[in-house]
């Protein structure tokens, strides 16, 4: 699987802005640019991406930023990516041979696609932040 540093950014962004959900304050650009070290003007168009997908809002001002529209239940990894990347092209083949050997590894390609879509159409950004919260909490510093 590829992931694009804008997918990566964007999925980062969208963690981080479903960690701070209930607060219900929107998060200042700055601060998810610092956070994980991405460029600002590059984090901007991403998060107008999203808002284009209508998975975040922005509100202006000083005390503006953004913040999810939906519920971090609501939204999965794969909508994010989508929402990026676009809808994956379908499994392909650089083989003109149609031989029972290209076919079986092309099965094997889709089927691996299939389940690959299936695993982050199944994991919404709750668990992300479960998961982040058991890792923060797993270290030790010293």
């Amino acid at each position: 699987m590829h992931v694009s540093a804008k997918t990566e950014y964007a999925c980062l962004a969208v963690l981080e802005l479903a960690l701070s959900y209930d607060s219900g304050e929107p998060m200042q650009v700055r601060r998810l640019a610092t956070a994980h070290g991405i460029p600002s003007h590059f984090l901007v168009q991403i998060l107008l991406q999203l808002k284009n997908a209508g998975l975040v809002s922005s509100t202006r001002g000083a005390a503006g930023g953004y913040r999810l529209i939906r519920s971090p239940e609501q939204v999965t990894l794969l909508e994010v990516m989508e929402a990026i990347d676009g809808r994956e092209a379908s499994t392909y083949s650089h083989s003109s041979l149609r031989s029972p050997t290209a076919s079986a590894l092309f099965q094997t390609w889709t089927t691996a696609a299939e389940r690959q879509r299936e695993v982050l159409s199944e994991t919404s950004f709750a668990e992300l932040c479960r998961q982040a919260a058991e890792t923060t909490e797993d270290m030790y510093y010293i």
